[in-house]
Formats: C-alpha cells, sequence, structure tokens
C-alpha cells in the first residue's frame, strides 16, 4: 500500500501450506532515544491443525535499517542469533549442515525495503515463538522525524499491541500520529506525551481488529506513523555524550534560503511513455512553482538526441516559468536513452553560467536527473559515463538523482549521485508518484548553509564520523558522532560555523538510567551506524581492489563488535547446545529477500534421515554438482549463471609461460599456468594450463597438480584417480578439481593439459575475485536482438552486462567430467575478446608472477 522506504512490515504469520494456525500474539516495541530507534517483533503462533504443515513469519524492514538479532523457540528448543563474519558463520553453517543438521538462510536484497522470511515446518500442537530486533538512525526531512510501521497481521489476533517510546534529553516540540492507518483506528491510539518522553500505543481488543461486526477477517492493513520534533535552544546545535561517545546534531533554523541554481534533465525516452511521462509532467508543474525570481533555471529533456528548452539559465519569473510548463506538457516520449550527452550539456551551462558570472556567489547549483531506464544511445558503459560526469562537475555543482520505477539501474545513479556531493532517490511507479518526486525536490529546494565544517578541540575526541558538509537544506539535521577521550575536564565542546556548544560528559548516563524505555547503548550504536554507513559508501567508490578490501576488513570488524548483519556479515543463529544451526547470509538471488528455513530435528518431528553430504562420502564417491564454472581445452571459460540460468562462454588468448588468477581470496588462491601446443596451427598458437595451483594461506600449505598428478599434502582434503583427476576440498566448502587430458606422445600438434571445474556453490567472503572468483557475485545479463549469424548454425545477440553492451554468438563448449574423450556439449553465449566487458577490467589484469601469488589490484 504503501513504497515509503521507511515503513516497516509488522510480520504476517501465514500458513505455508495448511490454513489451521492460531496467532496468540503480535506485539511491536520501538524504542527510540535521541533519534536512535531499536525495533523489537514478537509473534506468538500455535499450529492448531491436525497434520504437519510450514508457518510463515514475514517482516518488512527499511533498507537503512540494519538487524542486530534474531531469535525463535520451537517446541522449547531456543534459537539464538550472533553475528559473525560471513566466512566465520558459513564455516560453522557448513559444519552443521555436513552433520544432516538444520538449515536456513536469512538474506539481505537490494530494494528499498527487505523482507525478512522465516518458515518453519512443524508438527500438530507445535508452539512457536519469533523475535526479530533491528536498529536504524532516525533522519530528520520536512521539519520532523518519521517513524512507521506497516501493520498488515492478516488475521485477528488476542493480543495485538504496537508501543512506541521516545525520549529526548533537550525536549519534544511536537509529535503526531498521522491518520495513515484508517479513520476507524484513529482513536485507538494514545499519546500520552511530557517535557522529554512520549509513549504511543495501539492496542485494538478482537472485536475492534474487525472489518465489520460479524466479520472473521481483520480490518489493519496500512500504516501506522508516528511523527515528532525535538526541541532546539539555539543554532549552534545539540551535542550529546553517553557511554564514551558522542553525538552532534546540527539543525539551525530561522536562516534565510540562498538562491539556487537547477538544471533539471528530464528523460522523455520512450519508456517513460505513458504514466511515468503524465506524473513526471505534474510534478515539474508544481516545482517550478516553487522557484522564485531569485534562482535561476533550465530544462534539459533527452532521448537519443538531446534538446534544451533554454540554452541559458534564466530567472524564476512568472513568465519563464509559464513558458516552461507548456514546454514540459508538449513533450512526447519516444526513442533512446542518451543519458551521457544529457548531464555534459546540464553541467556546460552551468559552467558556462559561473563563467559569465551570471551565478550569485552565495547560490548553490545543481543538476536534478530523472531517468526511468539505463543508457541505450551514445555513451553506454556506465564506468565512463560517471568518469565523464565527475571530471566536468565543478566543487561547487550538485547531482540529485531519481530513479522512476523498478527496472532502472538504481546502483548507477546512486553511484553518480554520491560521488558529485548529492544524493539518490528511488521513486516508485505507482498513482503517488507525482507526490514523491515533489516530496524529494522540497527536501533538496531550500539550502540555507553551505560547506559546514564541525569541529572539536584537539585531544578531545577520536573516530569521528563525516564532519564536513557541503550543503545543508532546511528541514534536515546534519549528525556527526565518534568517542570521547579520557580527559580531566568533564565537558565538551563542539564549534560550527562560528558558534559553539558544550555538554557535561556524565549527565545524559545519569539521566538515561533513569529512564525505564531509553535505550542506553544509543551513542555507541548510533556512531558504529554511521560509520558503517558511511565505509560502505566509500567501498562502492573504492579505485583500487587493494583499498576496497581494507575498507571491509573495516567494516566487517566494525559490524561484528556491534551486531549488525551488513552484506558482509551473517547472522548465525543457533540452538543453546550448538547442535542446531541456520544461518543469514546475503542471497545470490535479490529477489528471495531475507529468510529462514527451519525443520525440525528428528526429536521434534520424525524426518527421512538425509543423506550424506559430499564431506562424508568417500573420496571414490565423490563428484562435482551439476552446474560449475569451468576451464578446459584452450583454454576456454564457461562461466555458469544460476539466476539467469545460462552459461556464459570466452576464451583467453595469452602466451604460454603467463600465470592466470582464477581465484583470489581470503586466504586461498587458484591460478594456472599456461603451456602452449607443439607448434602453431592455422597461424594460432593454441594455450592450455600445464600447472593449476591451489594455495590455502593459513596454513602455508601449497597443492601443486602437474601432469604426473602426484603431488599430495596434509591439512588439504584431496582425493585422487590416478591419471585422471584430483580434488581439492577446503574447509568443506570450497572445491576444486583438476581434470587431466592425455594425448598420444608422438602426436604433431597437441600436448598433455589440464581442465579446472569449480563449483557454483563454493561459499567465498566478499573478497573474493579473479577470473572465475568474481561470478560468485553474479552480474545482471541481459540477451537480446537474437538473430541469425554468418554461421546459419549459431546465432547472434546482443548481450547488456556490467553496463557494457557487447555482441555474442550462440555456440557450444565442452564438459568433459563425465566422458573425457568426448565430452558432453555445453551451450552457451560466447564473449569475444578475451572476455572484454563481461570480466571486471582486461584479461592482462589477471595475470601474476607466481603460482602462489594473490590477485593484487584491479
Amino acid at each position: 500500500q504503501t513504497q515509503d522506504p521507511c515503513a516497516v512490515c509488522l510480520p504476517t504469520v501465514q500458513a505455508i501450506r495448511g490454513d489451521d494456525i492460531t496467532v496468540r500474539s503480535y506485539k511491536v516495541e520501538s524504542r527510540i532515544t535521541s533519534r536512535f530507534a531499536h525495533t523489537t517483533v514478537r509473534s506468538s503462533v500455535v499450529n492448531s491443525g491436525s497434520k504437519a504443515q510450514s508457518i510463515g513469519f514475514n517482516v518488512q524492514i527499511p533498507k537503512r535499517a540494519f538487524i542486530t538479532n534474531f531469535t525463535m523457540n520451537v517446541n522449547g528448543i531456543t534459537f539464538v542469533g550472533s553475528v559473525k563474519e560471513k566466512t566465520v558463520a558459513r564455516n560453522l553453517y557448513a559444519q552443521a549442515r555436513a552433520r544432516g543438521k538444520a538449515a536456513g538462510i536469512v538474506r539481505a536484497n537490494s530494494q528499498d525495503m527487505e523482507t525478512f522470511k522465516t518458515e518453519v515446518h512443524v508438527p500438530p500442537g507445535s508452539n512457536i515463538e519469533f523475535e526479530l530486533h533491528y536498529q536504524e538512525m532516525m533522519h530528520r526531512r520536512l521539519g520532523f522525524y518519521e517513524h512507521s510501521l506497516y501493520l498488515q497481521p492478516g488475521r485477528l489476533v488476542p493480543q495485538f499491541q504496537v508501543d512506541v517510546y521516545v525520549f529526548e534529553p533537550k525536549g519534544i516540540s511536537m509529535v503526531q500520529t498521522p491518520n495513515t492507518l484508517g479513520v476507524q483506528f484513529t482513536e485507538l491510539i494514545k499519546v500520552t506525551s511530557t517535557k522529554d518522553k512520549a509513549h504511543i500505543v495501539f492496542k485494538p481488543n478482537l472485536q475492534q481488529q474487525r472489518k465489520c461486526d460479524n466479520c472473521t477477517d481483520s480490518a489493519i492493513d496500512g500504516i501506522f506513523t508516528v511523527k515528532y520534533d525535538v526541541t532546539r535552544d539555539s543554532n549552534a546545535g545539540e551535542l550529546q555524550v553517553s557511554d564514551g561517545h558522542f553525538v552532534h546534531f546540527f539543525a539551525p533554523s530561522n536562516l534565510s534560503p540562498l538562491p539556487k541554481n537547477i538544471v533539471f534533465v528530464i528523460d522523455v525516452s520512450g519508456s517513460m511513455w505513458g504514466v511515468k511521462m503524465k506524473q513526471t509532467v505534474e510534478a515539474m508543474q508544481a516545482i517550478l512553482d516553487d522557484l522564485t525570481v531569485d534562482d535561476h533555471f533550465s530544462i534539459v529533456d533527452f532521448n537519443h538526441n538531446v534538446r534544451c528548452w533554454s540554452e541559458e539559465l534564466v530567472p524564476g519569473s512568472s513568465i519563464q516559468i509559464a513558458d516552461a510548463k507548456k514546454y514540459i506538457q508538449s513533450i512526447k516520449p519516444n526513442g533512446g536513452t542518451n543519458i551521457n550527452e544529457a548531464l555534459m550539456r546540464a553541467v556546460q551551462m552551468l559552467v558556462r553560467a559561473s563563467n559569465q558570472g551570471l551565478i550569485d556567489p552565495r547560490s548553490v547549483s545543481m543538476v536534478i536527473l530523472v531517468s526511468d531506464g539505463d543508457p541505450t544511445v551514445g555513451e553506454i558503459k556506465l564506468s565512463t559515463i560517471q568518469k565523464n560526469v565527475k571530471r566536468v562537475m565543478r566543487e561547487e555543482f550538485s547531482l540529485f538523482s531519481l530513479g522512476i520505477g523498478f527496472d532502472v539501474d538504481y546502483d548507477f545513479l546512486e553511484r553518480i549521485a554520491m560521488e558529485n556531493r548529492g544524493m539518490a532517490q528511488r521513486i516508485y511507479a505507482n498513482h503517488d508518484a507525482a507526490e514523491q518526486l515533489r516530496t524529494f525536490y522540497s527536501q533538496v529546494s531550500s539550502p540555507l548553509l553551505r560547506r559546514i565544517t564541525i569541529q572539536f578541540p584537539e585531544d578531545s575526541v577520536s573516530d569521528v564520523t563525516q564532519n564536513r558538509f557541503d550543503k545543508y537544506f532546511s528541514g534536515s539535521e546534519l549528525v556527526v558522532a565518534g568517542k570521547v577521550l579520557p580527559s580531566e575536564s568533564n565537558t565538551l565542546t563542539s564549534f560550527t560555523t562560528a558558534s559553539a556548544v558544550n555538554t557535561d560528559t556524565a549527565e545524559l548516563d545519569m539521566e538515561l538510567a533513569k529512564q525505564q524505555h531509553s535505550f542506553t547503548g544509543f551513542a555507541r550504536q548510533m556512531w558504529a551506524y554511521l560509520t558503517i554507513k558511511q565505509l560502505i559508501s566509500e567501498r562502492s567508490l573504492a579505485a583500487t581492489a587493494a583499498k576496497k578490501r581494507k575498507i571491509t576488513q573495516r567494516i566487517m570488524s566494525l559490524a561484528v563488535e556491534h551486531q549488525f548483519v551488513t552484506p558482509l556479515t551473517a547472522l548465525l543463529v543457533e540452538s543453546e547446545d550448538a547442535k542446531e544451526r541456520l544461518l543469514a547470509d546475503t542471497p545470490r538471488d535479490p529477489k528471495h529477500g531475507l529468510r529462514v528455513v527451519y525443520q525440525p530435528p528428528p526429536w521434534v518431528q520424525m524426518t527421512t534421515p538425509a543423506p550424506p553430504s559430499q564431506a562424508e562420502k568417500g573420496p571414490e564417491e565423490w563428484t562435482l554438482p551439476q552446474k560449475v564454472t569451468l576451464v578446459d581445452n584452450d583454454p576456454h571459460f564457461i562461466v555458469h549463471l544460476p539466476g539467469s540460468n545460462m552459461d556464459v562462454c570466452f576464451n583467453i588468448d595469452s602466451k604460454p609461460g603467463h600465470i592466470l588468477n582464477l581465484v583470489s581470496d581470503s586466504g586461498l588462491v587458484v591460478n594456472g599456468q599456461l603451456i602452449s601446443s607443439k607448434q602453431a596451427h592455422k597461424s594460432k598458437v593454441s594455450t592450455y594450463f600445464g600447472t593449476v595451483s591451489v594455495y590455502y594461506q593459513p596454513d602455508g600449505i601449497t597443492f601443486t597438480s602437474r601432469l604426473t598428478l602426484s603431488r599430495l599434502c596434509f591439512r588439504v582434503r584431496i582425493s585422487i584417480v590416478k591419471d585422471s583427476h584430483v580434488t581439492v576440498t577446503i574447509n568443506n566448502n570450497i572445491q576444486v578439481m583438476v581434470l587431466l587430458h592425455r594425448v598420444w606422445k608422438k602426436h604433431p600438434v597437441s600436448v598433455d593439459f589440464l581442465g579446472i571445474y569449480i563449483p557454483n556453490d563454493n561459499q567465498y567472503s566478499p573478497l573474493v575475485h579473479g577470473l572465475i572468483g568474481q561470478f560468485s557475485r553474479e552480474p545482471e545479463v541481459s540477451v537480446y536482438d537474437i538473430h541469425e549469424g554468418v554461421d546459419p548454425l549459431k546465432k547472434q545477440a546482443t548481450m547488456e552486462v556490467k553496463g557494457n553492451k557487447l555482441q555474442v554468438t550462440r555456440g557450444w563448449q565442452k564438459d568433459y567430467r563425465r566422458d573425457k574423450r568426448h565430452g558432453s556439449n555445453v551451450y552457451c553465449w560466447f564473449i569475444h575478446n578475451s572476455g572484454k566487458g563481461f570480466i571486471d577490467g582486461h584479461y592482462t589484469d589477471y595475470i601474476v608472477p607466481y603460482l602462489n601469488s594473490f590477485l593484487q589490484t584491479l
């Protein structure tokens, strides 16, 4: 019912198979202390049917929140979660799975809303209790903080209650509960507030939950919202210290807005036809009316061509605004998408106005891009567009990106905005899209300050989060956090734009101890929350692989210390005796959301014994899974993409003696050295892998497979079939098979060579890379315009991947695992030019000096 990214869904309990369940209670409690919220969602359910069934527990949480824990009690067996580095959690989970124990996943997706899904298969009469915890920082927008819960229980609940507790040490200036849940529930929401505390409770009884007097369906289906703002003594800001950490809030008011110079860049390609364009026009009508005569603006609209309503910035006079509205209304969407040229023209317009002295030195200049798709005309490589924009943007300009719909490359729009002192927002293409556009514009349309720095006395603080800001907009808030260093003084002082504020470093802790529902660790958690969020942004913009790895390690360390489930950490949920484990992890398919699946052990329910795991089978029984990524023959790479259900092939045309990195991970490296055929065949020297090295750094052990396949080492599990193949298994969750191809010794051209086969479900760390390792993070791939090629047996097509548009050919390569002589055909789309555009960088980036060398940079 809403696409508000701040909304949170109360858990939906449902029977996956069957419908005989009783929900005893639904309870949500949010404790907001100094803008930091800790939310707990609890539900108690009984399988009241006569048969075993799977019961689902689903909760939507905002993307900006971090899950901190999930616990579950199934018939007296309690599962408790703990956040660990992903590799550690995966290894512990793999050990439990190898023993045939419980299996499950909690996953994070890439949309603004994440869905936590739990599925529990239980016998009749079972009692299940769920409890989910997550934390988030409240963001001030348009003059208030908003905490929203999406309530959709789906059935009547005997004990239904929502409690929101707010504690703001400096005082609460207003608290509201907008009528977003429905008129019939307005009188049931009770608000109790004092100077610095507020308690909002929603507790409908069974009759009040019904759609009608005799209905058995629940009428609760919508948004429960709490809005509030805090008391501000001055424009200097608010400084709070607790638990050895500080948080500085800066939200000055009573300032005159700065003039602004805006170039609106609007996508009018064919995909914008219909509702998207109608709502963009509607939003632009209201946005143009907001301009004043002190503001300057222009409009650039683009499809495959780029047009300007005015080549120069013009004042926001009534005459100019009326003319701009007519121009917007006359647009008819069609054609392709030339984002690069449109942005270049927009920035050039600002540069020209600045060079000519037409821009007020106090003003704020910005480009606002509205688009619903990827570039299809002109420069289409996203990384090149990103570089082009950064190159031409001046320090005093900002770029804001609005992505309309679900098919837009939002990650790209977010990167170019962040890199150019702006921000991005997804606009959902529904009935509310025009209002979403207007709301976003209202957040950035009143700049009050430029180039703000919040400073602290030397040797008083450490580990400070971002403290320099390009702009401050009316109704928002700037937040800086850090650690307080030991000092003889009991006060801490901060300085902001020539104003100062100080606070007692012990006063707040004493006050928090008195509050029953305050979140006593808020400052420590808020500092970690802000730091991790900023590091994740820096990681996405890291220029080198080495810098990216350093940031990754920092994120993982902080997330484990503060128990945040991030894209780089995992939540291991285990029983009290650690015999049963579930895993919270990142999905291969982001559409699946956050998910836990639990199958109770035999003493809870009779189950069919699980087959022995791969780790428990003898070497002679072990075979690789059906789906693998492999390198064989000349050397031909075949990458299986499970999410797209396709195979992609490419060759590497390197030189004999070169060593190519296949997998580089924390502690693990797989490299292959090339050899050549005996003589050139048809003017081309064929190359093959003659040596494969598997190096496991934690134990300093190297396994090298040469043509004799005779080297054996301890500590890694190795299965050898003489003159056939070697299988190396590390920690029960990473396998590599090396296959030997023998040829007639007197063959005039061919030589013995090796093939490498690596399962797609190998469990690597987030740091993994290499010619094969990089595809553990499956790229989005689309293939279209399939047509006949020069060879009637090999169709051709266009493939879009990683921001590149490639011409590909349908062909086949060989998988020799089951038939070493003839092999079996694997049909795939072939990438030309040594995988250019499909692999990260150029194939020469993967050449390493030694067989045990890790891939350092890319």
